[in-house]
Order: C-alpha cells, then structure tokens, then sequence
C-alpha cells in the first residue's frame, strides 16, 4: 500500500488514504507520488484549462511539474515548460515544450506559443508575466507566491481528494503514462537536509525519506 497520513516522519504511520501500489514500483518511488499528484490535479482544475489548449508551467521539473506535465500529456493539454538549463531535456522527455527561466523569459515563452493558462509552482516572482501572458489574472494559479492578491491570481493552498488523486496516479502507472524519478533520498535522521536542500530549488523530480 501507499498514500497519505499525518505524522508520518517516523518508523509506523497511519494512513488516511491509501490505495494498492502498483506492481514494478518500489517503496521509494511509490512515496514520491501521493502529494504531488494531489496538487497537480488540484491546480489543473483550478487554473480550468482543457485539451487543445497550452498551460504554461513556470518551475516545471520537481515533483509538482513533473506530475502536471504528465497528466496534461494525457488529457491532450500542450504544455510549456520553465527550468534551468540543466532540466531542459528532461522537460522536453515529459512531453512539454521547454525553455529557460531568467532575463528574457516571457518573450521565449511567447515564441513557443500562445499561453490559455498558467501555474507558478516555484515562487519565483513570475505572477506579472504570468498574468500577461495569459491576459486574465483568473487563468493564473500559484502554489508558491504570497503575492497573489496583488495580482488578482489565486494561490492554492488547501488540499482536495487524496482518494481521487491516488486513483488518477494508480490508473495513469498503469498505462505507462507518468513517471516521476526520485533525485535523492535521505534516511530519516536527515529529514532536515532533506528540507534545505529541497527548498534551495533544481530538484528533478522527489526527494524522499526513507526509514
């Protein structure tokens, strides 16, 4: 089994949702999924693009982009993708269309397209571009920037249905369709490194305790 529950930085936990974990997944992996998945699905029905359209992602290779550039994939969704450098091909593996954060990224992003939709899933003081990019602070959503309300975007904080989501992660392993690697993992004594070093951003997918 996997999924979620609270107080689960220890050797027992109990979980408040849970579903059976895919064959070919390993414990390590399968814990990667359950939160990012939730909020990917979450912030894609919030922000209410559909198939056909183009979400534009800024921050798209952790967990959280990772998750979104997949299901988006699935349901026909055309993404566009921000990262550094180093993250391009590894964007570019999950289906998007990727370019680079930093001086000049607005005008690249509309080189590659025009934008529906858009997410902030780093906090990288993007919400003016986003907003301009998309023409409607409604068509923006932010996991990570305290400054939505300034910008009329709305920020996305409060979870939904883990059972739901756990189901969507479950159905989409199945068909081959997600992946999201596990960049580092951290026995639980360092669950502290695990934080800093995770908040310091660059991550390629999950950083995971394991016990």
């Amino acid at each position: 089994m996997f999924g979620e529950g609270t107080s689960t930085y220890a050797e027992f936990a109990v979980l408040s949702a849970w579903a059976r974990m895919p064959g070919g997944l390993t414990f390590e992996e399968a814990a990667g999924y359950p939160s990012v998945m939730e909020t990917a699905l979450r912030v894609i029905r919030e922000v209410g693009v559909r198939p056909g359209q183009t979400l534009l992602v800024s921050g798209a290779s952790g967990g959280v982009g990772s998750a979104v550039l997949q299901i988006a994939r699935d349901r026909g969704i055309t993404v566009i993708g921000t990262a550094g450098v180093a993250n391009q091909d590894y964007l570019r593996s999950l289906g998007a269309l990727a370019t680079t954060y930093g001086e000049g990224w607005a005008e690249r992003v509309r080189r590659l397209g025009r934008v529906d939709a858009a997410l902030d899933l780093a906090g990288s003081s993007v919400l003016r571009e986003l907003v301009d990019l998309t023409g409607d602070p409604h068509r923006v959503v932010s996991i990570a920037d305290p400054a939505t309300a300034e910008f009329g975007v709305r920020f996305s904080g409060t979870a939904g249905s883990m059972p739901e989501a756990l189901a969507e992660t479950t159905g989409l392993l199945a068909r081959g369709g997600l992946r999201i690697p596990v960049e580092k993992s951290y026995p639980l004594a360092e669950a502290a490194a695990a934080h800093i070093e995770s908040q310091a951003g660059h991550t390629r997918g999950r950083r995971v305790l394991i016990v």
